[in-house]
């Protein structure tokens, strides 16, 4: 799809297609705050939703294979209860010397983001400076190649708090919660066995090619990254009744109340990953993960097959191909890609047929054949018996006589029609 195309469709598909409603919901409602802004001389309070992904319990997170599995919570680190106070002043000096293309401005209402993040979320925090060992290498690449700012790294991170199984209320899936029309509309494959929305890898690549078309059609970051949030549909709306106006600030009254909170949430995000230390916290200790490698599947293939044979567990395949809904990867449609640790890889290939014939029965009951009854008597399988035909019969009073189709007793008696003659003989396949 060319670049006029998907710009196109992006501006006039309806909202719900495009809305990325981000995020995981916490078992409680979404949270909100409430932010007395200083404007003009006066004073007014603000109500805005919090972005869910800084609604997403810690223990949540942690639940999450690879968190389990690479970091450790045995080993403490130097993370303190006590949060410094700093001056506006710090902060501004602070966010200017940050090595960004964005614009990363201050105000008082990322100042009560900077401290959310910094008090209420440092356990938060915290895990998600660890958990950018998996994630952030990805992230960068895609970004790279798109030749986009490096800084849009972190925008799982209030997306998702880089939870790849996050899911919306309204369905936006994975890392960097695509809906499921616009993740097709970027390639990437949604049905009953494979989302791709699931794959860190495609999402991301996914991403950047939106990002990217995002900024062609309004050339200001901070208006993309509102449109990656509540749709472009919204951000046109609110720029029409800002008079046209463009600046994020400008047009913020227009906003949805998540919108309002969104722009702000990336900048103390980008604050936070930054200054961390300066805040007391200290990032969980991180194993190094193992490598791993793809190879191509053209068969279908069952994850406790690969279990069974290669001697990984299940939890473990399911992590690293999480875009696998049911533990299949149907390489029978087409070539799939299967990720496996490096030194498992070898094992796969040498045990091929094994692996692909293992308890395929009892996994695939549902890809079984099953001849029809047509099949089996359109064929002439069964007893013989003929039978006479009499004055006022039709074929299909002896079809339902026999318990058989008239179809199936033309077929079997050469009939080009339903006319039939007294005192014939018709065979039947009982």
């Amino acid at each position: 799809m060319h670049l006029k195309d998907i710009r196109n469709h992006l501006l006039t598909a309806p909202l719900f297609m495009l809305y990325s409603v981000l995020a995981i919901q916490p078992a409680h409602a979404q949270e909100n705050m409430n932010i007395v802004i200083n404007e003009n001389g006066t004073q007014h309070t603000d109500t805005i939703d919090l972005p869910a992904g800084m609604t997403y319990p810690l223990d949540s997170l942690l639940n999450d294979w690879k968190a389990k599995t690479y970091i450790d919570l045995g080993k403490d680190c130097s993370t303190s209860t006590t949060n410094p106070l700093f001056s506006d002043s710090v902060y501004i000096d602070r966010l200017s010397r940050m090595p960004v293309i964005m614009e990363m401005p201050y105000n008082d209402i990322v100042r009560k983001f900077i401290d959310t993040y910094t008090n209420r979320l440092r356990g938060q925090v915290a895990f998600m400076l660890s958990a950018c060992n998996f994630y952030m290498p990805i992230f960068e690449e895609a970004l790279d190649a798109y030749n986009l700012p490096l800084e849009l790294k972190y925008l799982p991170i209030i997306e998702s708090a880089l939870n790849p199984s996050a899911v919306s209320r309204a369905g936006a899936t994975g890392l960097w919660q695509f809906m499921l029309a616009t993740g097709k509309l970027y390639g990437l494959e949604s049905n009953s066995l494979v989302d791709e929305r699931r794959d860190p890898i495609k999402a991301t690549w996914a991403a950047a090619r939106y990002l990217k078309d995002m900024y062609d059609i309004y050339k200001d970051w901070n208006l993309v990254i509102a449109a990656y949030n509540c749709g472009p549909g919204n951000i046109n709306k609110a720029i029409r009744r800002a008079g046209g106006k463009t600046d994020y600030w400008e047009i913020y009254n227009y906003l949805p109340r998540e919108t309002r909170g969104y722009v702000p949430a990336f900048i103390a995000a980008n604050y936070v990953m930054t200054y961390y230390c300066k805040h007391n916290i200290c990032p969980m200790e991180t194993n190094i993960p193992k490598s791993t490698d793809t190879i191509q599947v053209n068969q279908k293939l069952h994850f406790e097959q690969i279990a069974d044979i290669c001697h990984i567990p299940v939890e473990e395949i399911k992590s690293l191909n999480p875009q696998y809904k049911r533990n299949i990867v149907p390489g029978d449609s087409k070539p799939c890609i299967l990720r496996l640790p490096t030194e498992t890889i070898s094992t796969f290939i040498d045990n091929q047929d094994t692996i692909y014939a293992h308890r395929s029965k009892e996994l695939f009951k549902n890809r079984r054949t099953v001849a029809s009854v047509d099949a089996k008597t359109s064929s002439g399988s069964g007893k013989v018996v003929y039978y006479k035909i009499r004055n006022g019969d039709t074929l299909s009073n002896i079809a339902s006589k026999y318990g058989v189709s008239v179809r199936q007793l033309r077929q079997w008696n050469g009939l080009r029609n339903n006319k039939i003659r007294a005192g014939k003989r018709l065979k039947i396949y009982r």
